[in-house]
């Protein structure tokens, strides 16, 4: 097959004579270019005359997806209307009537809107502080009221159970802000990982408001569905086998549990943990667990609190 080269030498270019196979393949390549063209402006010239045939069902396209936006715009605005009203129906401070004779003082103070100390907030344009209670506690301000009598910087009133009515009622956060909580020793509490498995002293927990006065009082008594002896932690209790034997077949045990992060999970949340054998049986296998409980019944809240004092 014949080349064609650039000979250089005297500073003009000079190309030796090429053979017919290459004037073959010019030719060829001369002939996609063109034919390539003519697609190309056929194509476009088709797409152009179907476009003006069909330019009224476009048309009507268009106009019905101005009428799905109109819709929704329309239905957006009244969304908005909507949860506007059902904000201000839910604002606490608005709805609590503070005329009644029997509010406390300190109830009223706390609701007062208080002017920011740095003026106008830039970023939200408000002026005033406004006091963080939900608005169901309308429908309990006779306990509110009840709970807001105390006396300013001196102990709280040691009425813990009542505290838990108002949660239970979806009354919070609780308001009580300017007195001293009490503080209950707490002796002999174990640590950690002895503090799994030992027994709790009656002297690290707060019995006021409650018919027990002792654990074991607590120990033979049904106090939940999943608390029957809770409390009892002797190695032939109930609780030792909780979550790492199967009893019913809708049970989880905490190996397969664990077994569907590869070894990764490191932190998980219980609701309603009971006496904190969940986080207990989790701490011994390198899993945090953050519990959230009520005393209703019994001191759940400072068991579990000694049994895993690291959460």
């Amino acid at each position: 097959m014949g080349s064609v080269s650039l000979k250089i030498g005297d500073g003009t270019a000079r190309f030796r004579r090429s053979t017919l196979f290459s004037s073959a393949i010019n030719l060829l390549m001369l002939f996609s270019v063109v034919s390539t063209n003519l697609f190309a402006l056929y194509a476009f010239s088709s797409r152009s005359q179907s476009n003006n045939t069909h330019h009224p069902l476009h048309s009507n396209n268009v106009s019905l997806v101005s009428q799905h936006l109109s819709l929704i715009l329309r239905e957006i605005d009244s969304s908005h209307r909507t949860l506007s009203q059902m904000e201000t129906k839910m604002v606490g401070y608005e709805s609590l009537d503070l005329s009644h004779p029997e509010v406390p003082q300190e109830l009223k103070l706390f609701l007062q809107q208080h002017q920011l100390p740095l003026g106008k907030d830039s970023r939200t344009g408000i002026t005033q502080m406004v006091a963080s209670v939900g608005h169901s506690c309308e429908t309990s301000l006779d306990l509110l009221s009840q709970y807001m009598s105390y006396n300013v910087f001196d102990k709280c009133p040691d009425d813990w159970s009542l505290a838990q009515k108002l949660i239970l009622r979806a009354c919070e956060p609780l308001p009580r802000r300017r007195c001293l909580a009490k503080t209950v020793h707490k002796p002999g509490l174990a640590t950690f990982p002895d503090s799994l498995w030992r027994p709790v002293g009656n002297d690290s927990v707060n019995w006021s408001g409650l018919g027990c006065k002792s654990f074991d009082c607590l120990k033979g008594k049904k106090l939940s569905r999943d608390c029957v002896g809770c409390f009892d932690l002797a190695a032939t209790s109930h609780e030792r086998d909780r979550f790492v034997k199967v009893k019913l077949k809708t049970d989880f045990l905490i190996d397969d549990v664990l077994s569907l992060g590869h070894g990764k999970i490191r932190i998980g949340f219980d609701i309603s943990s009971g006496s904190g054998t969940f986080a207990a049986k989790m701490a011994e296998k390198n899993v945090n667990i953050i519990s959230n409980t009520l005393n209703i019944g019994a001191p759940f809240s400072e068991f579990v609190a000694a049994r895993v004092d690291w959460i």
